[in-house]
């Protein structure tokens, strides 16, 4: 759909109502909903699609498309309690395909939810005290931060940072609420103060972290803050889209623009969003992140233009601090007597052996999960005489503990892509077992099993998993065919560069054999592999490829 008529849709909208409610009545009658719905049900969380699997089959037999949806809950930091993930687990069984999924975000996916079903698991979720509301759509996302629930000063003030983002910069129209919750229309509603009738030119990101801890990758966001001693430094212009043979799109990382007060987090979030709104493009969604405008215009525009709409002068930004991603995997003491145990789910996916060891060992030990940007899971408030019982179910459920992990399966990430994602090129969390085993073994062969490496995989260009960042990004081009990029910085601090284009998947470890046999033999000590691939560069890097093509 031209950028033209989703910002119709949106202006028409009154207040992000337009035909939802009598398009998501009853059950599905055959195809599916229209552009107006479409666009408008992301906003209240969710996405309408088909299973890519069996469409031509379907198609051929004169069936219409197996719709579904998507449901996104909005968890600010990834903090759910106990009680919360049974909620949603019960929501999972009864409402979806029975599987929960850790976003990258920190969030939870439902996928399969028929459209009978989808007020029924909205309202579930609100009940749960929980929202949907903002999880998609050109408004802010998820707020994210560190997921480590450590008790101390800096993550206490990282955590209510994050819930107190999330809520401030919430849609104010009561249209999910009168949709999906059974709210009265009152007429006369105010136009959004922050949003605008036509909300924002695309999606917004917000990340907040301390320098020991970049695991929500605040590089990659529209919005970042980093605590330093001094206040924050605030970040803007990252993010991970572009479209492939497209030069005018490509991955960003976020520019330092100001350095701000302790306490002035929230308006200058509200200006940054402001900024966006006013200056992004509404004329070509594909330019329509606030990157572009930062690329074009440079952090010192950004900083005169946020100054001006605060009505003061923010300082210019010190230099980032070195940034550094710690294991939150396995058991970790929180520093109140009660400890946290990081699970390695792969792609986030929680089904079967999963959900049910979780629902146990939860139950059991009264644990409050937290979902990470590394689509994984901590289990927090573990007493210390529950941790042998913990591990027993596990270990009942086939669920392994993370020291059993090699680092490279630890930090990979997968998109959902197919069959689901209807902007999947390739497979995503589907070829990561393949790709991952396969990469283990060439590292294996030369001894470097135990080093860490980050590797992401992506169906499409769009990079929800972060690619781009990734020591090794394996980026969907075509059905079967990858684009593989290499190095990246472990800690987010780096893009990574294109080396080969159009492998199938059960050559991307092949490929990458003689580039690991050279890191193997020519590294300097400690030097990590994106590191290395950095510092070779792009061409000596492909030249190592030449005689695995031959």
């Amino acid at each position: 759909m031209k950028a033209g008529e989703v910002e119709a849709i949106k202006a028409a909208s009154q207040g992000l109502r337009g035909p939802i409610a009598k398009e998501i009545g009853g059950r599905n009658s055959g195809g599916g909903l229209s552009e107006a719905a479409y666009t408008l049900l992301k906003f209240h969380g969710t996405y309408e699609q088909f299973d890519r699997d069996t469409a031509t089959a379907r198609k051929q037999a004169g069936q219409d498309k197996d719709w579904s949806f998507m449901v996104r809950v909005r968890a600010p930091a990834g903090r759910l309690s106990a009680s919360q993930w049974l909620a949603l687990d019960a929501l999972a069984e009864s409402h979806a395909d029975a599987t929960l999924r850790v976003t990258t975000r920190q969030g939870v996916q439902f996928h399969g939810v028929l459209r009978e079903n989808l007020r029924g698991t909205i309202a579930g979720i609100h009940e749960a005290l929980l929202t949907t509301l903002a999880a998609c759509g050109d408004v802010v996302r998820n707020v994210i931060t560190s997921p480590a629930p450590r008790r101390d000063a800096v993550h206490a003030r990282l955590e209510a940072e994050a819930f107190r983002l999330s809520s401030a910069l919430l849609p104010r129209s009561r249209a999910h609420h009168e949709i999906f919750l059974g709210e009265k229309h009152v007429a006369g509603e105010a136009e959004d103060a922050l949003y605008g009738a036509a909300f924002l030119p695309r999606k917004f990101k917000i990340a907040l972290i301390h320098p020991d801890d970049n695991s929500a990758d605040v590089l990659a966001n529209d919005l970042g803050f980093v605590l330093v001693p001094e206040g924050w430094i605030v970040m803007l212009g990252g993010g991970m889209g572009m479209t492939h043979n497209k030069p005018s799109t490509f991955p960003r990382l976020a520019d330092p623009v100001a350095l701000i007060g302790p306490d002035e987090v929230l308006e200058v979030a509200e200006a940054a969003v402001r900024l966006h709104r006013d200056f992004g493009r509404r004329d070509d969604r594909k330019q329509a992140r606030l990157k572009y405008v930062l690329h074009e215009k440079g952090p010192a525009w950004a900083r005169a233009q946020l100054s001006a709409d605060l009505g003061r002068t923010l300082a210019p930004p010190p230099s980032l601090p070195r940034l550094r991603v710690p294991e939150h995997l396995g058991w970790h003491d929180q520093g109140d007597g009660r400890f946290w145990l990081g699970l390695s789910v792969p792609s986030g996916r929680v089904a079967g052996p999963w959900r049910e060891a979780l629902r146990e060992v939860i139950n059991l030990s009264g644990a409050n999960p937290i979902g990470t940007p590394q689509q994984d899971l901590l289990l927090s408030d573990i007493a210390p005489e529950q941790r042998a019982a913990v591990e027993a179910v596990l270990a009942r459920h086939g669920i392994p503990l993370p020291e059993s992990l090699s680092p490279l399966r630890r930090a990979t990430l997968a998109c959902v892509a197919l069959p689901t994602c209807g902007q999947a090129l390739a497979e995503g969390e589907r070829v990561r077992e393949e790709v991952t085993s396969a990469i283990e073994a060439e590292l294996d062969a030369l001894g470097l099993l135990g080093e860490r490496i980050s590797l992401r995989i992506t169906g499409c260009p769009n990079g929800c998993a972060r690619p781009y960042q990734a020591e090794i990004g394996v980026v969907g081009r075509a059905p079967g065919l990858y684009t593989l990029f290499v190095g990246g910085a472990f800690e987010g601090t780096r893009l990574n560069e294109a080396i080969a284009d159009k492998i199938p998947p059960d050559r991307i470890a092949l490929t990458l054999r003689p580039v690991l046999e050279a890191w193997a033999a020519w590294r300097l000590p400690g030097e990590g592999f994106g590191d290395f691939c950095a510092r070779l560069g792009r061409l000596p890097v492909q030249r190592l490829l030449k005689p695995a093509a031959a």
